[in-house]
C-alpha cells in the first residue's frame, strides 16, 4: 500500500528550497536584528503622544512640532550615518549606535519616572531617535551589498517582515504593560532590547563593505541631490511617508481621545498592521517586484489614500480595523519597492549616502505627518471627515506625481529595466 505524502514534510521542503536557501545568511541575521530593534522601539513610541497630551497637558499641535523637531534631527543624523556607513563600514556603525541607544533610553526611563521637565524628556527622546536612525542607512545599504539585484524588492520585503513582526509585538506588549506599570518602565524595556540588538550584531553579522575614505567625507553628504531622478523620487516618497506617519500619532489621539476606544484597542490596531505585514509582506513583495517601479508606487499610494479617506467615516472598532488594513496594503506594496529602487539608483560606492538621503525624506515626512495631523485635530475637532480627507489627498497627489515620474525617469545602467513602462529590457 503506497504511503501518503506528509504535508508537513512538503511544507518544510518548500520552505527550505524556496525561502530559507534563497537568501544569504546575512539577510536572515539582519531580519532578526530588525525584529528585536523594532519590538523594543515600538513598545514605547506609539504611547508617547498620549503621555505628553494626557499626562503632561501638551496640545496636539505642540506635540506635532516636537515630533517635527525630532524628525529634522534624526534626518540629519541619518545622513551622517550614511556617510559613516560608506567610510567606516556597516557593522561598526551598527554596533556603536546600539550602545548609544542603550544609555539614552535608560536615561529617558529615569526622567519619566521622576516627572522631569518636558524639555529634558523630549531632548533625550530626540537623541535616542537620532541614534536609532543612524542605523537605518547601514542596514539598508548592507542589504544592497549582499543581495542579488534581481531579488532586491523581495529581500527588502523579507527584512520588513522582521521589522513589522517586532512592530506587531511591541504595541501589544506596551499596551498590556501600561495597564499596570508606570510609563517609564516601557523605556527600560527598550533599553534592554538595545543590549540584545548589540549582542546579535556582534555574534551574527559580518561586514559587507570594508569602507573607504575616497570621497566619503561629510561634504559628500548631499551628492545624491545632483541625481534629479533620485531627488524627485525622494520628494514623492516624502508625501507618501507623511501619510504613513499618521499611524503612530494622529491615529492614537483620534481613536482614543475622540472616538473613545481604549488604549489597548489602539494597540490592537497597530498590532493588526504588523500582523498583516508579517503574513503578506513577502509574497506581496515578490509580486510587486514584477511590476514596473512607477506602477507599483502608484498602486501603493492609492491604497494609502483610500485607507485614510475611509477613516473619516469610521463608526466603530471594526471599521477602524478595516481602514488600517487598507492602509497596510499600501505599506506592503510601496515600501519594499521604494527601498529597492533606491538600491538600484545608487552607485555601489555611494549606497550609504543615497540611503541616508532617502532616509532624510522618510524621517522628515514621518515627523511632518504628526505635525500635519496634529494641526488638523486641533483645528477641526468635530470634522473627522475633513481631517482624513486632507491626509488622504496627500497620497493621491503623490500617485499623480509617480505617474509623471515614471514617464520621464532616465535609463541608468544601475536601474532595473522595470523602473518605468517605457524602458526596454537590455
Amino acid at each position: 500500500m503506497p504511503q501518503m505524502a506528509n504535508p508537513y514534510s512538503r511544507a518544510t521542503q518548500y520552505l527550505r528550497g524556496n525561502v530559507l536557501n534563497r537568501f544569504p545568511r546575512g539577510i536572515w541575521a539582519l531580519m532578526v536584528i530588525q525584529l528585536v530593534a523594532s519590538a523594543g522601539f515600538s513598545i514605547c513610541l506609539p504611547f508617547l503622544p498620549l503621555y505628553l497630551h494626557q499626562e503632561r497637558g501638551l496640545v496636539m499641535t505642540l506635540v506635532g512640532v516636537l515630533f517635527l523637531i525630532g524628525g529634522i534631527c534624526s534626518s540629519t543624523t541619518q545622513m551622517v550615518g550614511g556617510v559613516l556607513a560608506d567610510r567606516l563600514g556597516r557593522r561598526r556603525l551598527l554596533l556603536g549606535t546600539s550602545v548609544i541607544r542603550m544609555f539614552l533610553y535608560s536615561g529617558l526611563a529615569v526622567l519619566i519616572a521622576t516627572s522631569a521637565p518636558v524639555w529634558s524628556i523630549i531632548t533625550i527622546y530626540i537623541a535616542g531617535q537620532s541614534a536609532g536612525m543612524m542605523m537605518r542607512p547601514a542596514m539598508t545599504a548592507m542589504v544592497a551589498d549582499i543581495s542579488p539585484e534581481n531579488q532586491l524588492t523581495e529581500t527588502y520585503g523579507l527584512l520588513r517582515v522582521g521589522g513589522n513582526l517586532g512592530f506587531a509585538m511591541g504595541p501589544a506588549v506596551g499596551g498590556y504593560l501600561i495597564t499596570f506599570l508606570p510609563y517609564a518602565w516601557l523605556f527600560g524595556v527598550t533599553a534592554l532590547s538595545s543590549i540584545l540588538t548589540f549582542s546579535l550584531i556582534f555574534l551574527l553579522l559580518r561586514e559587507s563593505y570594508v569602507g573607504t575614505t575616497d570621497r566619503a567625507d561629510f561634504r559628500s553628504m548631499f551628492t545624491a541631490v545632483t541625481d534629479r531622478t533620485f531627488l524627485t523620487f525622494s520628494v514623492l516618497c516624502l508625501l507618501v511617508f507623511m501619510t504613513m506617519g499618521q499611524l503612530g500619532s494622529t491615529l492614537s489621539v483620534f481613536t482614543v481621545d475622540r472616538m473613545g476606544l481604549s488604549t489597548a484597542q489602539y494597540g490592537m490596531l497597530l498590532t493588526t498592521n504588523g500582523i498583516i505585514v508579517v503574513l503578506f509582506q513577502y509574497p506581496v513583495a515578490r509580486w510587486a517586484g514584477r511590476l514596473t517601479r512607477a506602477r507599483g508606487m502608484i498602486l501603493g499610494s492609492l491604497f494609502f489614500g483610500i485607507g485614510w479617506l475611509s477613516m473619516g467615516w469610521v463608526q466603530n472598532f471594526g471599521w477602524a480595523l478595516a481602514s488600517v488594513a487598507i492602509v497596510t496594503a499600501g505599506e506592503i506594496t510601496f515600501t519594499p519597492l521604494a527601498l529597492s529602487t533606491v538600491g538600484q539608483l545608487a552607485p555601489s560606492d555611494r549606497r550609504g549616502r543615497y540611503m541616508g538621503f532617502f532616509g532624510l525624506s522618510q524621517s522628515l515626512s514621518m515627523s511632518l505627518g504628526p505635525l500635519f495631523g496634529g494641526v488638523l485635530l486641533d483645528a477641526f475637532p468635530r470634522e473627522p471627515w475633513f481631517i482624513w480627507s486632507a491626509i488622504g489627498a496627500v497620497a493621491f497627489i503623490a500617485a499623480v506625481g509617480f505617474h509623471l515620474w515614471g514617464t520621464r525617469a532616465r535609463i541608468s545602467p544601475s536601474v532595473d529595466y522595470r523602473l518605468t513602462d517605457s524602458q526596454d529590457k537590455p
